[in-house]
């Protein structure tokens, strides 16, 4: 099998910054000569296993960080962004797009910035006659996009949190994290109620009286408790990550700090090294994981997807959550798996069916149009609310991994993963989807040209070109 070639300029040019040293002085220490390090550094030549060992013994560095997820993800964005019909022409090579996003990253973010902009004003147009004669009308970028985009390209592991998470959880000692969560919040002269309210959890400034709803499991009564208790004394912790968000409005930076709080919660019930060292044990048994920690199925899930710290890594995983009509409300990945910013995702993908099949675990193997296969789990996650008139949630979770990693998991146990045949092909979303005879296609691809025959009518009414 041949070795992947390691192109990683940006990264070590990030690096020679911090330590701030020439060229010249970075390339002494690293063993190498200026031109070769000048040609790594613009990926005109890959990262040797040479370069590699010296990046590790002479100044510690994390190897791994060599091969982080952004450029794969830079590059599933711009493709999406270039499909759109505002940008005319033959739209950019897949190497093209590979280069902007390894020698350029900054660049190919701009470019999303502005697609994005250019988006938001069309829609705003598209509205005017409710914007018109408003004070506020005035474009502004979507807060809940800017706060998706910054956990997506912090590959969803926010280490200042994440470690703070962890010593508050070893700080627990004898008590479990729902004790200690207590504990804390009635020392600050806060007094907590459970009681029979349609609000999962709401907390009085005023008389410092939290309130949290007995109708709602007990993994979610602790999330909840541990979550306002983050609100109340990490604050500075808080206010100092968001700094690092640069977030354009008051209102982005407003669900970022909740969205860090909610961060903290899963991190403190399933903190990192335990975790991470549970998950290896019972092969990612998402059930007993949820047993041992105290959690439901969906925050282990999500837990699993941000075991990413550097030097102590999990499988790289990506997790889905969607609602009955497709729509994606919440999205991270790892992986080289990454989902529309616009739009549903795949019809083929197994997270869809999982409605279907109420409290069964859904196994696919699946390949994207690149060639990569990934090993896919789903399963519902009904959230009831707790009384026979109040209003049920339903979603479906999805969690999946390169199929390289399959042997890890317990779900794949029994599974053909070396057949070609076993594997479904699915894609990103119809717009951008590559594949030319997919049953289920939805809308013609916008970077193909269609022909449509008017004596013919097969599995679609058109033909891709």
């Amino acid at each position: 099998m041949a070795v992947q070639k390691l192109y990683a300029g940006v990264k070590l040019r990030e690096l020679r910054g911090r330590l701030g040293l020439t060229q010249k002085a970075f390339a002494e220490k690293l063993g190498v000569s200026l031109p070769y390090l000048n040609q790594m550094e613009n990926n005109n030549r890959p990262i040797s296993t040479a370069v590699v060992l010296s990046l590790a013994q002479e100044f510690g560095f994390d190897v791994t960080e060599l091969q982080s997820g952004d450029e794969a993800r830079l590059i599933s964005d711009m493709k999406e962004a270039l499909a759109d019909p505002v940008f005319t022409g033959s739209a950019p090579s897949l190497s093209d797009l590979r280069l902007a996003a390894s020698n350029a990253p900054a660049l190919a973010r701009a470019l999303l910035d502005l697609h994005s902009a250019y988006r938001q004003t069309h829609e705003r147009l598209a509205s005017l006659d409710e914007a018109l004669g408003r004070e506020d009308a005035r474009l502004q970028p979507s807060p809940w996009e800017e706060v998706r985009d910054f956990f997506h390209y912090c590959d969803n592991y926010i280490d200042a949190v994440d470690r703070a998470a962890e010593i508050f959880a070893q700080q627990a000692g004898g008590l479990n994290i729902r004790d200690m969560a207590i504990k804390t919040l009635e020392a600050r002269g806060i007094s907590i109620v459970f009681a029979d309210t349609d609000a999962i959890r709401h907390y009085d400034k005023e008389s410092r009286r939290l309130t949290l709803s007995r109708r709602q499991t007990v993994a979610t009564q602790t999330f909840q408790l541990i979550l306002q208790m983050a609100l109340l004394t990490k604050d500075p912790l808080l206010e100092a990550t968001l700094d690092l968000g640069r977030f354009q409005t008051p209102e982005a930076r407003s669900i970022a700090k909740l969205g860090l709080a909610n961060y903290f919660a899963g991190a403190a019930m399933m903190p990192y090294g335990r975790f991470l060292d549970a998950a290896k044990d019972c092969r990612h048994d998402l059930e007993r994981l949820a047993d041992w920690f105290g959690a439901s199925v969906e925050q282990v899930a999500h837990r699993l997807s941000t075991m990413q710290r550097p030097g102590n890594k999990g499988i790289p995983f990506y997790f889905v959550r969607v609602d009955p009509a497709g729509t994606i409300t919440k999205r991270h990945s790892s992986t080289q798996l990454q989902f529309a910013r616009y739009g549903g995702a795949c019809p083929l993908w197994n997270v869809h069916r999982a409605f279907e099949s109420p409290n069964r675990w859904l196994r696919q193997l699946a390949e994207t149009p690149d060639g990569v296969r990934f090993f896919c789990l789903a399963r519902d996650a009904t959230k009831s609310g707790g009384s026979y008139h109040a209003p049920t949630r339903r979603f479906a979770i999805g969690l999946g991994c390169e199929v390289k990693h399959a042997k890890s998991l317990v779900y794949a146990d029994h599974m053909d993963i070396d057949s070609a045949a076993a594997y479904e092909p699915i894609g990103i979303s119809c717009r951008i989807c590559e594949r030319k005879d997919c049953h289920q296609r939805s809308v013609p691809p916008l970077e193909r040209r269609l022909t449509v025959d008017p004596n013919l009518r097969s599995t679609l009414p058109y033909k891709v070109e």
